[in-house]
């Protein structure tokens, strides 16, 4: 006799959820739509499904297979064809999932005039342990101070305030071929793997436009483009406006990044120093009206200079191409921005970002990136559904609550106490006639109901 785990209902709980969102919002046909798909033979449907419930088992497919408790229809060639796959647009399926559940779901749990953003950021993708990992490279890795071996991940994320969604993500290599390890394999230039491995290769500040593109045209519901200095620049602020998109971002203190300030280019060090700054507890120091310019193009935008929480004599300064909202309302829309933070940190520390991914090929290590940020979507709208009172099963309970102010013993004593007046009137009966009409009655009921029916008496 199999003994069951006590863990058992959480298993039946966790595979119930994953079967219902990848019904709900019919990532099947995303999948197809992605160009992932098969004439016969397994269905991709059942290999994603498979990857993706890997973390939520505590299994990997490399254990099941060493203790023989692999019990699945397919081998695992089947899975390696899978991740391997030179086709599939891993990109464009993280991007239309996403906006599915933006739009048929998140957005309509909140106000019209909710400012919905997206987010720019980077995180390290170590592969330290091996050097043959297609266009593996040296990395700098701004947290730690020191050099690893891996891939920047520049990723492309969507916020309401409340939910953040992943959109989409590439991983970079090195554009200089010096510090690159390893060369990507040769493959048709018309292939997605080309292309992918082609981008890997190409400057952050341009992946960075080619992502937001991509984030558009899969209609995801944002107004406002949030990064740090990173990738805070003329060409990158312009650039994003000309895409029909406002920019809020941390703006480097530098003396070589110059803005056009009364006629006169200057960096945003200098004008800082010439103006004069608000005295007291102020949310902000300075708030004034620059014009960006590159390359014979300009647009207006203000640099709102705020006190540094840390260095109480330092300041930091936000730029954004919005001219029409607040200094208040820049610094708390750029707060959204942390969100992004906390993705990389629960991707890596719970959903094994990297670490799951052992391969050697560049499109496995895509293809992972994507099972690991469907993971986190799914995570999100749990957490949505389970702490909004807006969410469908919340509202169910609260609208329940509402209809129970008389419990059903108080509206049966009601019922009785109207029957009784009613024979009172019409019959014209005595106290005493009615109490033991009223005693006949309890005694004709089943028992069940003679203890719970005699307090109406």
């Amino acid at each position: 006799m199999k003994i069951i785990t006590q863990n058992y209902e959480n298993d039946k709980k966790v595979s119930s959820s994953i079967m219902t969102f990848l019904k709900k919002y019919k990532v099947s046909s995303i999948l197809k739509e992605s160009n992932a798909y098969k004439i016969k033979g397994i269905p991709v449907i059942t290999l994603f499904q498979y990857l993706f419930s890997l973390i939520f088992a505590n299994r990997s497919m490399y254990m099941n297979m060493l203790t023989g408790k692999h019990n699945e229809s397919f081998a695992k060639d089947t899975v390696y064809r899978f991740l391997n796959s030179t086709s599939i647009n891993w990109m464009k399926f993280t991007s239309l999932l996403s906006a599915k559940i933006a739009n048929s779901t998140i957005t309509k749990l909140t106000d019209e005039d909710r400012v919905n953003v997206l987010i720019i950021d980077d995180t390290m993708f170590e592969r330290n342990s091996s050097k043959k990992v297609e266009l593996l490279c040296k990395v700098y890795d701004h947290a730690k101070k020191t050099y690893k071996y891996g891939f920047r991940l520049l990723t492309l994320g969507w916020s309401d305030g409340n939910t953040f969604l992943p959109v989409n993500s590439c991983l970079l290599s090195s554009a200089n071929s010096k510090t690159r390890i390893n060369e990507a394999k040769d493959l048709d230039k018309r292939s997605i793997g080309f292309k992918r491995r082609k981008l890997a290769q190409t400057k952050a500040t341009t992946v960075m436009l080619d992502l937001i593109e991509i984030a558009k045209k899969a209609k995801i519901p944002a107004s406002y483009v949030l990064f740090d200095t990173w990738f805070c620049s003329p060409s990158s602020l312009i650039a994003i406006k000309n895409k029909g998109l406002d920019v809020i971002a941390m703006a480097k203190k530098t003396s070589k990044m110059y803005y056009l300030y009364n006629g006169v280019m200057m960096p945003l060090t200098e004008i800082y120093k010439q103006n004069k700054k608000r005295r007291g507890r102020c949310k902000y120091l300075l708030s004034v009206k620059i014009t960006v310019v590159k390359d014979g193009i300009s647009i207006p935008a203000r640099i709102v200079y705020v006190r540094n929480k840390n260095k109480r004599k330092d300041y930091l300064a936000l730029i954004t191409t919005d001219m029409n909202i607040s200094e208040e309302e820049v610094i708390r829309i750029y707060g959204k921005r942390w969100d992004i933070e906390v993705f990389f940190k629960v991707c890596k520390s719970y959903l094994k970002l990297s670490k799951e991914c052992r391969s050697l090929s560049f499109d496995a290590m895509n293809a992972h990136i994507a099972v690991v940020f469907t993971r986190y979507m799914m995570l999100a709208v749990e957490n949505r559904q389970t702490t909004d009172n807006r969410t469908l099963g919340e509202l169910f309970y609260l609208i329940s609550d509402e209809l129970s102010d008389i419990t059903w013993i108080e509206a049966f004593q009601m019922i009785i106490q109207i029957l009784m007046q009613t024979i009172s009137d019409k019959l014209s009966l005595t106290s005493e006639q009615l109490d033991k009409l009223m005693d006949s009655f309890l005694l004709a009921l089943p028992k069940q109901f003679k203890g719970s029916l005699g307090l109406c008496a």
